[in-house]
């Protein structure tokens, strides 16, 4: 594709060389970099993508962007590459992706979900739904990507960098998908990874505190106006007016057409009547004018909510009562209250709660419903916002029966010292716990002491496959753990 197009819609740019190249692949890392390539430099937070400029042209690199304040001369570009100066790299690598991929999102029906907690069950909801439909579904999201029911791959982050977005959204117009739905976390909004995504609806689940780190979100105002920006780039919005925040954004008056769901506040779409299991819940909700009971095989009331969002989403993509009824029913969410068989039939439940919110909720949760004891096994990533540790530790002393601190993925801290901060917080409780940083012996202790009526929740690591410590994912599958500690005991 011919440079002027890719670099169509971009203002303020500067250029020294040839505008009329022909570009076959751009990218921001320069080891993927081919020849006749384009290679924008993105400054991050651990790597400069301008030290790397070089690289790039040897791989093959004809055109080079780079970031405005950027001393030009010390970067000795050869004269026979293109230079580019832009303003934001970010925003140019999605836009540049965005021209040069022909403005995929255009082409089917695009929903992005984001809030603090329920993004991921909310989208394998809608996919679900809109598949009872007919309709052929691309999900994008914190677990993998889907095309249909083909998983492409694993994901290493809630929201692809912009430019292997827009490849995604390429190849998901190929396979010819009608509805893609996709996570949009705080960190591609403030980063500009979907700029230029043409966003059908959006919805907004529920905020709290999370994300808090230097590395993230300085602090809760910046986080929440990152959230927020999905709601300028979207024609439809659903949002939780249960949530105060929620209440903002069904505020924003940004050309976004506003709707609202809820349990408690006065919303359009209402769920009354819950009831509420171990194994599923229940409520009513109007439907095409009739009022209908919704049974979901997700336990909890936070999975009325994430119901709420996803027949609020189909029914505006014309889906029928009968698809919605069957769809949330047979939905399973990988590491969301998710209840593993085992030969013990101890009741053991993953979640992905990893924040002192969403640990509360879990646990509440359970414990309204459990008629044995809440045993309540977490630890706290690493590399994170820290003042989340000694909170969460003492919602679990507070909330659950016995507590077992273990670690999470510990990255480059010292797994024993985040697990101290935890306990500063359990002390202000009178919580029974232990502290056992290995994961796996945690593990072990919580199913050696559990009955068949109690619960054991493992929070924090959900659908994720490894534990990572010092850059290095170790497989780290708790399904398959469990099966193996059960399988050894006798």
């Amino acid at each position: 594709m011919e440079l002027k197009r890719i670099l169509g819609g971009l203002e303020n740019l500067k250029a020294r060389g040839n505008l009329d190249v022909d570009i076959t692949n751009i990218s921001s890392d320069s080891r993927e970099i081919k020849e006749n390539g384009m290679f924008i430099a993105i400054k991050g937070y651990e790597t400069d993508g301008h030290n790397y400029i070089e690289s790039a042209i040897q791989n093959g690199a004809k055109v080079v962007m780079v970031e405005e304040g950027i001393d030009i001369k010390a970067l000795n570009v050869p004269k026979e590459v293109t230079l580019i100066v832009s303003t934001n790299t970010r925003y140019a690598l999605a836009i540049c992706g965005c021209n040069f991929y022909g403005e995929p999102s255009t082409k089917f029906k695009l929903i992005g979900v984001t809030g603090t907690k329920g993004k991921t069950t909310t989208t394998y909801m809608i996919k679900s739904i809109l598949e009872k439909q007919g309709k052929k579904v691309g999900l994008i999201g914190t677990i993998a990507t889907y095309i249909g029911d083909k998983k492409i791959e694993d994901s290493d982050r809630t929201t692809p960098e912009s430019i292997k977005l827009q490849k995604i959204f390429a190849d998901m117009v190929k396979a010819k998908v009608d509805v893609v739905v996709m996570e949009v976390s705080s960190q591609s909004l403030k980063l500009d990874r979907v700029a230029g995504c043409d966003f059908d609806i959006g919805v907004f689940t529920n905020f709290s505190e999370d994300h808090i780190s230097e590395k993230e979100h300085p602090n809760m105002q910046d986080y929440f106006e990152s959230k927020i920006k999905l709601f300028s780039m979207c024609k439809t919005a659903f949002v939780n007016v249960d949530d105060i925040y929620g209440l903002k954004v069904s505020k924003l008056n940004n050309g976004c057409e506003m709707h609202t769901y809820g349990i408690d506040n006065f919303a359009e779409v209402l769920a009354k009547d819950i009831t509420i299991t171990n194994s599923f819940v229940d409520f009513k909700v109007k439907i095409n004018g009739r009022n209908e009971r919704i049974k979901v095989g997700i336990p909890g009331r936070f999975s009325v909510y994430n119901s709420l969002a996803a027949i609020c989403v189909a029914l505006k993509l014309g889906a029928s009562t009968e698809s919605i009824k069957e769809a949330l029913l047979e939905v399973r969410v990988p590491g969301r209250s998710e209840l593993i068989d085992n030969k013990k039939e101890l009741v053991i439940m993953i979640d992905y709660a990893h924040s002192p919110e969403s640990l509360e909720n879990i646990l509440s949760a359970v414990k309204s419903y459990t008629k044995g004891k809440v045993i309540s096994l977490f630890g706290c990533g690493g590399d994170r916002d820290k003042t989340k540790r000694p909170i969460m530790g003492e919602i679990s002393g507070r909330i659950a029966d016995y507590t077992i601190i273990t670690s999470d993925n510990p990255r480059t801290e010292n797994p024993d010292e985040i697990v101290n901060e935890i306990e500063q917080g359990i002390k202000k409780t009178n919580g029974k716990y232990i502290c056992i940083v290995d994961r796996i012996e945690a593990i072990k202790h919580a199913i050696s002491i559990a009955t068949k009526r109690d619960i054991i929740v493992l929070a924090g690591k959900g659908h994720e496959p490894y534990q990572e410590i010092n850059h290095i994912k170790h497989p780290f599958d708790e399904r398959i753990i469990v099966k193996e500690i059960i399988d050894e005991m006798k």
